[in-house]
């Protein structure tokens, strides 16, 4: 098999902003910028793949109680009840709101299993040196980045519903401890696929890096 010439062998390196292949003065100077997006040039990390997966075995932890415990407090008419991620969910959807009971459950169950399930993929295969399906396992990482920055719709669903409820007399709904461990698994899942760098997926030799 031919063996192709890594970036480092030709002193270059990515930026991660934009992805402009940039002379790698990194070295020279700690703080060098992208010249066509000013994010900062660095080499690879050498413990990107234990990082990542620190933030998501701890994004894991807290999913838990972020579904157990209640994320929003119900009031109307004197009688008041907690709900929980899929009691608000069924509540929404029982009550006619089929697009708020939707973004809900897709926000807050099906956007963050996946995530967990392509990131630990990725640090699997990376970390046995897997060769299988690399341009798909690269577009899979991509799409954790796109769907990370629409995350947060469930805290923003809560935040939205809250705050309109409030200009009714006779009902009030108020976010509860569960959706705070629910922004925890939001922002723990992003800064591991922060933490892991997608040029692990095409290495194949133990020393590149």
């Amino acid at each position: 098999m031919i063996s192709l010439p890594r970036a480092h062998e030709w002193s270059v390196l990515s930026c991660h902003g934009c992805g402009l292949v940039c002379e790698d003065v990194s070295r020279r100077d700690p703080r060098a910028r992208c010249p066509r997006c000013g994010a900062s040039l660095y080499r690879r990390r050498k413990d990107a793949i234990p990082r990542a997966w620190a933030f998501l075995i701890a994004a894991m932890i807290f999913y838990i109680p972020a579904n157990v415990l209640p994320v929003m407090h119900t009031g109307f008419l004197g009688r008041s009840y907690d709900s929980t991620i899929m009691s608000g969910v069924v509540q929404f959807w029982n009550g006619g709101s089929y697009g708020v009971a939707l973004i809900i459950f897709v926000a807050s169950v099906v956007v963050p299993c996946t995530k967990f399930l392509i990131m630990g993929l990725l640090l699997l295969t990376c970390q046995r040196r897997v060769r299988w399906a690399r341009l798909e396992r690269a577009r899979l990482y991509r799409l954790v980045e796109l769907v990370g920055y629409w995350s947060m719709l469930d805290v923003l669903v809560v935040a939205v519903v809250s705050a309109l409820v409030q200009f009714q007399s006779l009902s009030t709904v108020e976010p509860r401890l569960g959706i705070l461990f629910f922004g925890m698994v939001v922002v723990l899942t992003m800064l591991s696929a922060m933490c892991f760098d997608p040029r692990l997926i095409w290495d194949d030799r133990k020393d590149d890096g």
